[in-house]
């Protein structure tokens, strides 16, 4: 559009000056070089704009072979407000930093309670599980109470077939962000196998060891005697997971939040295997019409031409 209007305008000053020197008996002739000079500069930076690419160039993209894969809890008690608003929104909000700092190749996203659910696949886009973290809800998974096994096991699984198909062994780390309450599970077998595998596990404790009530409708949850029910922080399974595994314990509530650490240990496990793909990208050349382009506008304004003789 904005060339159309150009054409026009300049054909205008054109037939402008060319009724000039027909009135004083003149033909003007030296008007057409200037005008080829700036109709080929003007095509110049049209093509410039356009980005013209021709030839190739090699580039190198090298990934860290490492894998994280975020387990939240889902369950009732992480509504508990001992963390405001709730235990789930602080995870929810903290998320997003995480993901930023961490320096993993592919990550991918579990809720769970008695049961796990595969959230978000691996992904190479952050800004996708994002997306994801910000739609956990506690009615995604099984209201009944949180329980490790069933995480541990499908994250077992998950990696398994992430090595299966991209056919290298990578690094494999698990971050399991709960309040630990009632798993009262037996975790050593699943342990072992998570220490053959080479899947180091870090655990994250939300919440307070004096506890929070947990909001249900206009009121709080209350047990079988109408007695309020307080949610706790139960850390001592999470700690021993983290150790058995390789990996380390944090906690994040209202006065304390270790996820920079996190983020330090998560980055402190170095990759099994550094991936280095060459591929070739075509070399985008706008830099040479531009250049010839601005070359002729000088000359343009410095090379001044007599069009009529008054």
């Amino acid at each position: 559009m904005l060339c159309l209007l150009f054409a026009v305008l300049y054909g205008g000053y054109l037939y402008r000056i060319k009724s000039l020197a027909r009135q004083f008996s003149q033909k003007a002739n030296t008007l057409y070089i200037k005008a080829a000079l700036r109709t080929v500069y003007g095509a110049l930076l049209m093509v410039a704009l356009l980005g013209p690419s021709f030839g190739a160039m090699t580039k190198e993209i090298r990934t860290n072979g490492k894998d994280v894969l975020l387990a939240v809890d889902l369950s009732q008690s992480m509504t508990a407000t001992d963390v405001t608003p709730s235990r789930l929104e602080k995870v929810k909000m903290q998320l997003p930093s995480f993901l930023e700092q961490a320096n993993s190749d592919r990550m991918g996203l579990l809720g769970f309670s008695s049961s796990a659910n595969m959230i978000s696949p691996f992904t190479f886009d952050k800004s996708a599980l994002v997306l994801f973290i910000q739609s956990l809800k506690t009615n995604q998974v099984a209201p009944e109470a949180a329980k490790l096994e069933p995480v541990l096991a499908m994250a077992l699984e998950k990696f398994e077939n992430m090595q299966t198909t991209r056919g290298s062994e990578r690094t494999k780390v698990l971050v399991v962000f709960s309040d630990g309450e009632t798993f009262g599970e037996n975790l050593q077998n699943i342990s072992q196998q998570l220490v053959k595998d080479g899947i180091r596990v870090f655990c994250v404790g939300i919440g307070t060891t004096t506890g929070g009530k947990m909001p249900e409708g206009r009121s709080f949850k209350k047990d079988k005697n109408g007695q309020v029910i307080l949610s706790k922080l139960e850390s001592e399974n999470l700690q021993k997971l983290a150790a058995k595994t390789g990996g380390d314990y944090f906690e994040m509530n209202q006065n304390t939040n270790e996820l920079p650490r996190l983020v330090s240990a998560v980055n402190a496990v170095q990759s099994e295997v550094r991936q280095t793909k060459v591929v070739e990208v075509a070399a985008n050349k706008y830099f040479y019409p531009l250049l010839a382009a601005l070359l002729l506008i000088v000359l343009d304004v410095l090379w001044t031409l007599q069009v009529l003789r008054i």
